[in-house]
């Protein structure tokens, strides 16, 4: 495992410099700002990090997560994502670390969700754990998903992981209430994207680590009070089904949501919660 994790590249993947199996050492490059888990709890009083960081930050840990997971011959799984395990450069690049712990996994076939890895005990961090790894001890590369959906809400709130889920859950539709949850100290974050992103938090620890009883807040349109068809962003920063919507509009000049005249009657559509709701649609 060692001889091939010392051969892997990747941009967003400390690299490991060597190793010493007789004491257990790992050597990695030096990333010398420290862990992302250090710069959202500002440890030694440093700045914090622009909203747009956090952006940047998000992808480039996906995209570490992607490569990982479509190594061949088989897929890796770090198992242990968590914001202390994302370390910074100078320039504040993201790169993940603790690939030493991960584990090769075989899929028992092309199309398989599941691994035929059972675990006895399970490896990670309890709070970033997806909850189907706990209850069977079977990992796949969805449990990475799980805990990336985690480090995207803090991302965002710059709060501890419990309960985070859940408070934006709560909040994600109501402009005020989910503002009060960003991290401040970030800047000005722009509203839809931010929508957006938690959203995609969300979903990534729904598909995963959860079976509810009834489909995401986020998903069930505020007029119709169901799952949206077809989700589009009006000109008060909420989704609604684009045909209610549409009906709305024709008769109002006031936010169905807030009652508060709209600058417009435009809207967009929001191609990421289409997405997430298709995607959740087909998993039932």
């Amino acid at each position: 495992m060692l001889e091939i994790l010392s051969k892997i590249r990747h941009p967003h993947l400390v690299l490991l410099l060597g190793a010493c199996p007789e004491r257990g050492c790992l050597v990695y490059e030096y990333m010398e700002s420290g862990s992302l888990d250090d710069r959202l709890m500002q440890v030694n009083d440093t700045p914090a990090m622009p909203w747009f960081e956090r952006f940047r930050i998000a992808f480039e840990i996906a995209s570490a997560l992607v490569f990982l997971h479509k190594s061949k011959p088989r897929p890796i799984i770090h198992r242990d994502l968590k914001p202390g395990d994302i370390l910074l450069d100078h320039n504040f690049v993201s790169k993940l670390e603790d690939i030493g712990l991960s584990t090769m996994v075989n899929l028992e076939d092309a199309s398989s969700k599941l691994t035929i890895l059972k675990e006895t005990s399970l490896v990670g961090t309890l709070c970033y754990i997806d909850p189907e790894y706990q209850r069977t001890g079977i990992i796949s590369p969805k449990s990475d998903v799980y805990s990336l959906g985690i480090v995207i809400l803090q991302l965002i709130t710059a709060k501890s992981p419990i309960g985070t889920t859940q408070k934006v859950e709560e909040t994600i539709v109501d402009d005020a209430e989910f503002m009060a949850l960003w991290d401040v100290k970030a800047g000005t974050w722009p509203m839809s994207e931010t929508r957006e992103l938690a959203a995609l938090g969300l979903f990534s620890q729904n598909s995963v680590g959860r079976t509810p009883s009834g489909p995401p807040s986020h998903f069930i349109c505020p007029l119709l009070k169901r799952v949206m068809n077809e989700p589009c962003v009006a000109a008060d920063g909420y989704t609604y089904d684009r045909e209610a919507i549409q009906d709305w509009l024709r008769e109002n000049d006031t936010s169905p949501v807030t009652n508060l005249p709209l600058p417009d009657k435009n809207i967009l559509a929001n191609c990421t919660l289409y997405s997430a709701i298709m995607e959740w649609k087909s998993s039932k």
